[in-house]
């Protein structure tokens, strides 16, 4: 399978690519980039792919992703403004929980994948955690080093870039869509 991942993002195509090793996954390199304006993290990926299909090749298959933290003490916040929300989210997100007991969150990821007709499949992946009061840990990125896992007491920091080959959000996701794809 050969996939044409619509995102500026080499973090996001290397933890596809260690979720989907037998798949060719490579960035769709586009001058322009597409406004994620949408509403729901599965608005803004299903906007990149759409974007994505209009500039690739024409057999190619093309993805969209969008994720990001949804905080229960925040109101779901930062949702899909995660990547924007603040320029350092992590230290934001520390300041705004303070000393908050309540310190659910989950990171969701949403692919849509578009195939050379412009057929749509989705695919959703969550991973349910808690914040943790502090940075630690140095694998992953964005909110990786305070997000701890359900059942674990390491973030995904500490825990590192293989486990999250195999259990995070965006691993989770990608496994359904190869799950949807081989359905198809």
């Amino acid at each position: 399978m050969r996939l044409l991942l619509n995102s500026g993002n080499a973090n996001k195509l290397r933890e596809l690519r260690a979720a989907l090793p037998d798949w060719e996954i490579e960035l769709l390199d586009t001058p322009d980039e597409p406004v994620e304006d949408g509403a729901t993290f599965v608005d803004n990926a299903r906007i990149k792919a759409r974007h994505g299909r209009l500039r690739a090749p024409r057999e190619a298959w093309v993805a969209g992703e969008d994720s990001g933290i949804e905080v229960a003490a925040l109101g779901g916040r930062p949702g899909v403004e995660s990547a924007r929300w603040a320029t350092d989210g992590v230290g934001q997100l520390l300041a705004e929980l303070g000393a908050a007991e309540d310190r659910r969150a989950r990171y969701v990821c949403e692919l849509v994948a578009l195939d050379p007709e412009a057929v749509e499949i989705r695919a959703t992946g969550t991973l349910e955690g808690e914040v943790a009061t502090e940075r630690r840990g140095d694998e992953g990125f964005g909110y990786d080093p305070i997000f701890v896992p359900l059942g674990e007491v390491r973030t995904v920091a500490e825990l590192g870039n293989v486990w999250k080959s195999e259990h995070s959000h965006r691993a989770r996701a990608a496994f359904a869509l190869a799950r949807r794809l081989a359905e198809r």
